[in-house]
């Protein structure tokens, strides 16, 4: 996955499993469609930022995304990262990465299962996430490769630009069907501005 890569197919995901957006309808248009990213391996890193490197990307800037192959490193604080691979990736980053890690000082918990990830595009996808999300969502204020912990409304979110108008968002798998139906009211009351 590159920094404007995307993750748009969930493959991967077990057949017997519901997701929590089965049998909602997601918004699809030109100007603004959301669509469920590619399973995907999820766990945060809390600890010194060095660490991130072993992952594979470089360590990302203060609010920003770094990426490698498939792989996406998103700096959330200044001891905190959200790692993002492949889905069929988790076991064998859990059985290299945490063994790598020195214990004392670090933590990598697998969060895969807590959250999934959207992909937001369009020409109105900033004035879509503007309806619940307090930052400025401008090209000059929240330039590509930016990525940071927000909230839309009342979900936590963590929010991705990848391209001029394509957004990742990460969000509590409890919390997506909420957050996609407010998206779409959102993309309702643009009335196609």
């Amino acid at each position: 996955m590159s920094e404007t890569g995307s993750m748009v197919d969930h493959a991967g995901m077990p057949a017997s499993r519901h997701g929590p957006l089965d049998g909602l309808s997601l918004p699809g248009q030109t100007d603004f469609s959301v669509s469920r990213a590619v399973h995907a391996a999820r766990f945060i890193l809390r600890g010194e930022s060095i660490h991130v490197s072993a992952f594979g990307p470089e360590v990302p800037d203060r609010l920003r995304a770094s990426t490698a192959g498939s792989r996406a490193a998103l700096w959330l604080g200044p001891d905190e990262f959200l790692l993002l691979a492949p889905g069929e990736d988790a076991e064998a980053i859990s059985n290299t990465l945490k063994p790598s890690l020195p214990a004392a000082s670090t933590a990598l918990v697998d969060v895969s299962h807590r959250q999934i990830g959207l992909t937001l595009e369009g020409r109105l996808a900033a004035r879509c996430l503007s309806a619940g999300c307090p930052l400025d969502l401008g090209l000059a204020s929240f330039p590509i490769g930016m990525a940071t912990r927000t909230i839309y409304l009342k979900s936590e979110i963590v929010l991705w630009r990848q391209a001029d108008a394509r957004f990742h968002v990460e969000v509590w798998r409890s919390f997506a069907p909420y957050l996609v139906g407010h998206l779409a009211d959102a993309l309702r009351s643009t009335n196609g501005l």
